[in-house]
C-alpha cells in the first residue's frame, strides 16, 4: 500500500518541473485524498490545468513570502514539499535580498505555518550548490537547510517531521545547461566554461521517486543525498550538440569547477545506504547510534566526500542519449 494513499500533500513551487511531475506521479500511481499545487504564476497554473486534470487536483495562487496565504493553503495539509526557490545563479548575485526573502524569509514561513497547522511531514528540496556555497544562492540553500533540521527541535510538542533532499542537476529541467546547449546548436558553437567540470545528474522520475522513499522512510532532521552518476560538462556537449564547435569560456563568478553533495567536514555525520546516504543532524535531540541501528545505515570514512569529480559511478554518452530519448528531449 502507497504511503501517500489518502494523504492530503501541499506542493510549493508547484509549477516548476520537478512539481508538475511530482503531482502528476502521485495522481497516477498513487491514491492521494487531494492535491494542492501552490505557486505564484498564474499563467504557469493555467498551462498545467490544461496538461493534468484530477479533481483531487486544487490549484492555489500564492507565495512562501507570504505567511498568510500559505495558513490558507496548509489548512488541513498533511504533507507538504517544498519546491519554491529563486534559483537562477546570476539573478541571485545581482538582486540578493530578493533570493534571501524567497529562499530563507520563505522557508521559514513554510516552516512555522507547518508546525502550527499540524502537519506531519515536509520534505525540502535544496541543492548540491549548498554543500560548501560559492554563490549566494548556494548559501542560501544552505541557510533553509539548516532551519528546516533545526526544525525539529521546535516542532516537538506538535510532532511535525521535517528533512531535506539535496541532489544536482536535474536532466532536461529548465535550469539544466542541455536546454542552453540545444538553444545554442544552430549557431555551432557550444560556450563550455572549461573542459575540467564535472556535475551530478538526475533525471526527473529518479528525483520523484527518490522524494517519495525519503518520505517513507524519514525521521526527521536528515538530509537526503542520493547516489547518483557524474558526468563530464564536454560530454553533455557532445551529446546534445554533436558536430559543434566548443568556445571555452572560463568559469563565471560563483560557479564551481567540479559539484559537491557532502563535504569532508559532514562525514562524521554521515551514513551509507544502498542508493543514498543520510547527513544527520549534529544536535542534542538526535542519537546517531540509535539511528544507524534502527535504519541499519553505515558510518562512511572520516576522509570521506561525495564530490562529482571522485564520484565511482560515470553516465555514459550512450546513457545520456537514451535518457534524453526517454525523456522525449529531442536531440
Amino acid at each position: 500500500m502507497s504511503f501517500l494513499n489518502g494523504k492530503s500533500v501541499l506542493v510549493t513551487g508547484a509549477t516548476g518541473s520537478f512539481g508538475k511531475r511530482f503531482i502528476k506521479a502521485i495522481l497516477e500511481q498513487h491514491d492521494p485524498k487531494r492535491i494542492i499545487a501552490f505557486s505564484r504564476d498564474e499563467l504557469k497554473q493555467y498551462e498545467m490545468q490544461q496538461n493534468i486534470n484530477s479533481p483531487k487536483l486544487r490549484f492555489f495562487l500564492g507565495d512562501v513570502r507570504d505567511k498568510e496565504r500559505l495558513y490558507r493553503a496548509i489548512d488541513g495539509i498533511e504533507i507538504v514539499i517544498h519546491a519554491a526557490a529563486m534559483k537562477q545563479i546570476p539573478t541571485s548575485e545581482l538582486n540578493p535580498m530578493e533570493a534571501i526573502k524567497t529562499n530563507i524569509f520563505g522557508a521559514e514561513n513554510v516552516i512555522n505555518v507547518c508546525i502550527d497547522q499540524g502537519v506531519k511531514r515536509v520534505i525540502a528540496l535544496s541543492t548540491d550548490k549548498a554543500a560548501n556555497p560559492a554563490n549566494l544562492y548556494g548559501a542560501t540553500k544552505l541557510c533553509a537547510d539548516k532551519l528546516f533540521t533545526a526544525a525539529n527541535a521546535l516542532s516537538e510538542r506538535h510532532r511535525t517531521m521535517f528533512s531535506v533532499i539535496r541532489y544536482g542537476n536535474v536532466i532536461g529541467s529548465r535550469g539544466s545547461v542541455i536546454p542552453f546547449f540545444m538553444q545554442r546548436r544552430a549557431t555551432g558553437i557550444i560556450p563550455i566554461t572549461d573542459t575540467r567540470m564535472t556535475r551530478f545528474w538526475i533525471t526527473l522520475e529518479q528525483g520523484v521517486k527518490f522524494v517519495i522513499s525519503s518520505l517513507e522512510q524519514m525521521h526527521g532532521g536528515e538530509i537526503f543525498v542520493p547516489k547518483i552518476p557524474s558526468m563530464k560538462v564536454t560530454d553533455v556537449a557532445a551529446v546534445v550538440a554533436p558536430g559543434c564547435k566548443t568556445e571555452i569560456i572560463g568559469i563565471r563568478p560563483g560557479e564551481k569547477l567540479h559539484e559537491i553533495m557532502i563535504t569532508q567536514d559532514d562525514a562524521v555525520n554521515t551514513a551509507e545506504f544502498e542508493h543514498h546516504f543520510a547527513i544527520q543532524p549534529a544536535a542534542y535531540w538526535w542519537d546517531q547510534e540509535a539511528y544507524l541501528l534502527k535504519t541499519r545505515g553505515r558510518p562512511v570514512a572520516e576522509d570521506f566526500h561525495y564530490s562529482s569529480d571522485t564520484n565511482p559511478v560515470w553516465m555514459t554518452r550512450e546513457q545520456l542519449a537514451e535518457i534524453l530519448k526517454r525523456e522525449s528531449i529531442e536531440l
